[in-house]
């Protein structure tokens, strides 16, 4: 089976999509399908193109045995809502022209964000002929609409028809979570047409985790010191200004709050911690994965936060891999939230609402003094992980790949303009 992904993340980046986008096709590549990725260059969380990127129009590498299509983007040095519009505007626009020279697919798997890639599928499926699969880890639009970042007019109804029109012509629409299929099941999509797809974690056994104390050690924490650890993208959807309003109230000289990341806020939360002269935070550069399995196992409690408003529309990858290394999980999200109904339901930790940093710092020492609540958390979030490991996750997607590719006829009759690959 030939497969093409089609997304605007993936490895080298470590964050966000771009890990599960890989995933899949070191996956199938793995199972003996003919997978490729049909990409940008890496540039996120940090919005920033590595050096040697830069300028380059095309490119394909090989990852793992992936041959990774890369097409150049406009990445903004500082994100506005228009400047967001041409970074995706013209990622979408030149990996489509790349598309129709790369050979055809027997499934073209559309990775949104961004939502404008399910309209650039339609028109490029219907020339190569060829059955796509439209899956969606962020609800874009709703999203922007309970962030107040758009309001209800034009612009907000021609994202809604974009997202309807895109899951009208695929032939599958899948969703990384239970919440986001209902979503769909509201917003018309057949029951026929839906798959559950949930992002994976990987679960290391006992004897593969690096040994406690490296990161406390390389950064100079001591031994008691009781780490708060928020490690991923630092944008707006993930309100992390609350982290600072709580560390500026927590009483315990033993609590430490260690955010590493990149991302759109950075500099914005870096001035803060300068200017309110918090000693009781450090910021840090995102880890490697070494570096960040080192940190997971120092961590004594993680935390996940989220704007008001945004919970309902996408769910942290980072849950995944925090609660696969035992952490318990103390997350900022409205009551109604992926987030918070999944900590519900599983029991690996505690939620607090947005913009509540005084219960927020109170739920951190009450943490902080109860080891064996927090020893109980992260066995229930190991637990709670395991029906997310990635092996069973990804041959279940290979599963439904290998149906859809089965039920697509294949003309014969028409030539393929894409018959050869790229140089």
């Amino acid at each position: 089976m030939r497969v093409l992904v089609w997304g605007i993340n993936y490895a080298p980046e470590q964050t966000g999509i771009a890990p599960y986008n890989t995933a899949l096709c070191e996956h199938l590549r793995a199972h003996g399908h003919d997978a490729r990725m049909l990409t940008t260059f890496a540039y996120y969380p940090a919005w920033k193109k590595q050096p040697g990127d830069r300028g380059r129009l095309f490119r394909t590498d090989v990852i793992e045995g992936v041959p990774v299509h890369r097409c150049w983007h406009y990445v903004p040095a500082k994100v506005s809502s228009l400047k967001r519009i041409l970074h995706e505007g013209t990622f979408v626009t030149l990996s489509a022209l790349r598309l129709f020279f790369l050979p055809r697919a027997d499934v073209l798997v559309v990775v949104s964000p961004p939502l404008l890639l399910g309209a650039a599928a339609w028109f490029v499926t219907r020339f190569k002929r060829m059955p796509s699969l439209f899956h969606v880890q962020d609800l874009q639009p709703d999203a922007a609409a309970g962030l107040g970042l758009l309001k209800d007019g034009w612009f907000m109804r021609s994202l809604y028809w974009l997202e309807a029109f895109a899951y009208r012509k695929a032939a599958r629409v899948g969703g990384i979570m239970p919440g986001m299929l209902a979503a769909f099941r509201q917003k018309g999509v057949p029951e026929s047409k839906l798959v559950y797809f949930p992002n994976g974690a990987h679960l290391l056994a006992p004897e593969d985790l690096p040994a406690p104390g490296a990161f406390r050690q390389r950064n100079g924490f001591r031994p008691d010191d009781f780490l708060v650890v928020y490690s991923g993208n630092l944008g707006v959807k993930q309100g992390l200004d609350i982290l600072l309003d709580a560390a500026g109230l927590v009483t315990n000289p033993r609590v430490q709050f260690v955010i590493c990341g990149e991302g759109a806020r950075r500099d914005v939360l870096a001035r803060r911690i300068a200017t309110e002269r918090l000693p009781n935070v450090r910021l840090l550069p995102l880890q490697p994965e070494r570096e960040y399995h080192e940190l997971l196992v120092d961590a004594d409690l993680c935390v996940i936060t989220q704007q008001r408003g945004s919970g309902k529309f996408f769910f942290p990858s980072k849950l995944l891999t925090t609660l696969a290394f035992a952490r318990p999980v103390l997350s900022v999200a409205d009551a109604e939230s992926e987030l918070a109904r999944a900590i519900r339901q599983g029991r690996f930790g505690a939620n607090v609402g947005p913009g509540e940093p005084t219960a927020l710092a109170r739920a951190i020492e009450e943490l902080a003094g109860d080891p064996s609540a927090r020893q109980q958390a992260g066995q229930a979030g190991r637990e709670y992980v395991r029906q997310f490991e990635a092996g069973t996750v990804l041959r279940e997607f290979e599963r439904v790949l290998i149906e859809i590719a089965a039920s697509s006829e294949r003309p014969s009759a028409v030539p393929d303009p894409g018959s050869a690959p790229v140089k």
